[in-house]
């Protein structure tokens, strides 16, 4: 049943003064300097704990919240906040006569201004702890007081973030704080507790090996407000989920614009893609999809390979490498325009020459993304989500099944594992043309395979990459034996697909016509 709201006597208030306030943070940054500006405005300080202390030795007088309620902290401090004269204090209506005869009646007195942050149970997850330090690191009085102040917040003003501090503080010297100040930090309020309960219902999630439980519950942090999305008449905004994996939103940008919404979609695939392989690899992405993938000796061999598959789509495109860039690499980089390169490291040469090309975004992660990690992905769709655990399936060698009278050389085995992980990152359907630890034709989002096939062929003629002697990936398997004697016919020497389609059979039986080698892996990797 809910609860009818009491018809309002008074009208809202605008600026609200000051004069007692709770301070009880885990994260001290700025907390001394706030308490000292509230202290020269006049304020009561109450606080707890860890607070109180640092509080008290900056010098500053405060009151023991415990002193305040007249009741102890007790049990390790589970129980400290959760007594009626903090959350009356935090409840009670200024302009509701019960409520400030109930707050007479029970020696309640106000309180104007919450400042809290709780216990740190993402960090705790994050640096290991065991399942009981977890649990104790999960804020209950934290959340009840935060929500409470919330709720009231025409007459209480709630601080969870410290980069609010300096606002407040002005404020309150200013005579008091705004209504739309405290409006603006009750729903920054609700959505930190409603963030931090999601961290600890996805943590209960994994402890339980709960892929999918019955409630999903989303935790992100805004990173940035993006200039538009797709599209110009679209808003876009970039988040972090928390879990610090090295890639385009952990990564430091040394130079050039504003990453756009596409340029984060496009670097992101970029990367996850370089990400793949143990060897130096280079990836140059348009639209999400690559137009060249090469590994190498070195990064300079393996970006003039990557450019050569596809050199006119390359221009404008979006440049990864899992190495660090050196200055020779980045002198070729350079010739043709890119929109973003991204590396794990970029050395104190390569930076000083791509400094020459200002409107170039690029970034530096610190690492790399490892492909095998456990994660999901999460989709919209009309009226829901689609959540599925990501494809970090890795086909090695001794997964694969020749089912051809030729097996695969040696040198063919080798660009087959290459050209399937890269399968793996191209749009469905999709087809891959190697040789050599290179690609020489993509094709990519067709809805006939045997389109992709004839288009990466295509485009490999146009580039005038050698496509003779090379192999191709299926990132599914052939429904007919049409679309790998289109791959034959453009000169591939061996195949390499999932298999499983009701005519496995006439495929296998065309290859061996044909003189191919064939191996299933028994793995689909479509993307949409």
């Amino acid at each position: 049943m809910s609860v009818a709201a009491k018809p309002r006597s008074t009208p809202r208030p605008d600026r609200v003064k000051v004069t007692t306030a709770l301070l009880s943070v885990s994260d001290k940054s700025g907390l001394i300097e706030l308490a000292k500006a509230l202290s020269t405005a006049g304020v009561k300080l109450l606080s707890t704990g860890g607070t109180s202390k640092a509080i008290r030795e900056a010098g500053l007088d405060v009151t023991d919240v415990s002193e305040h309620t007249g009741f102890p902290e007790i049990m390790d401090g589970r129980v400290k906040t959760l007594h009626p004269k903090v959350h009356g204090g935090l409840l009670a209506r200024r302009d509701d006569t019960d409520h400030i005869k109930a707050m007479t009646e029970q020696g309640i007195g106000a309180i104007d201004l919450l400042v809290v942050n709780l216990y740190p149970f993402r960090e705790t997850v994050a640096n290991g702890a065991d399942y009981d330090n977890c649990v104790e690191n999960i804020d209950i009085g934290g959340p009840a007081m935060l929500r409470a102040a919330a709720k009231n917040h025409d007459f209480v003003t709630v601080v969870t973030d410290p980069s609010d501090y300096t606002t407040i503080a002005e404020e309150i010297a200013s005579g008091g704080t705004t209504f739309k100040t405290r409006q603006r930090l009750a729903a920054k309020t609700y959505a930190a507790t409603a963030s931090y309960d999601a961290a600890i219902s996805a943590w209960f999630a994994k402890e339980l090996d709960e892929s999918f439980p019955q409630t999903l519950s989303v935790s992100a942090t805004k990173i940035d407000t993006l200039r538009y999305g797709e599209n110009p008449h679209q808003l876009a905004a970039v988040y972090a989920d928390g879990s610090g994996r090295a890639g385009v939103v952990t990564a430091k940008q040394l130079q050039g614009k504003e990453l756009s919404y596409n340029n984060l979609n496009d670097t992101d695939a970029a990367f996850e893609l370089v990400s793949e392989f143990d060897s130096p690899a280079v990836a140059i992405i348009k639209h999400a999809n690559p137009c060249g993938v090469a590994t190498g000796a070195d990064m300079i061999s393996a970006y003039k390979d990557a450019l050569a598959c596809d050199p006119v789509s390359a221009f404008g495109g979006i440049i990864a490498l899992n190495r660090k860039l050196d200055g020779a690499t980045a002198e070729e980089i350079i010739k043709i325009f890119s929109e973003v390169i991204i590396a794990p490291e970029i050395s104190d040469e390569a930076k000083a020459i791509l400094a020459a090309k200002k409107n170039v975004r690029v970034l530096e992660t610190g690492g790399m993304a490892d492909p095998k990690q456990a994660r999901m992905t999460l989709k919209t769709i009309s009226g829901g989500w689609l959540l599925q655990t990501a494809d970090n399936g890795h086909i090695t060698e001794a997964d694969l099944r020749v089912v051809t009278k030729r097996a695969p050389t040696e040198q063919e085995l080798k660009d087959l594992l290459f050209a399937f992980r890269v399968c793996k990152h191209v749009k469905s359907n999709a087809i891959i043309y190697a040789k050599g630890g290179k690609t020489v034709g993509i094709g990519a989002g067709q809805m006939s395979r045997i389109d992709s096939s004839r288009i990466a062929a295509w485009k490999a003629k146009e580039a005038g990459t050698e496509i003779e002697g090379s192999v191709v990936a299926s990132d599914a398997f052939f429904p007919f034996p049409d679309g790998l004697l289109a791959a034959a016919d453009a000169g591939a020497t061996a195949v390499i697909q999932p298999g499983g389609s009701i005519k496995d059979d006439d495929v296998i039986k065309a290859a061996d016509e044909r003189g191919l080698a064939m191996v299933l892996t028994g793995m689909r990797h479509f993307r949409h």
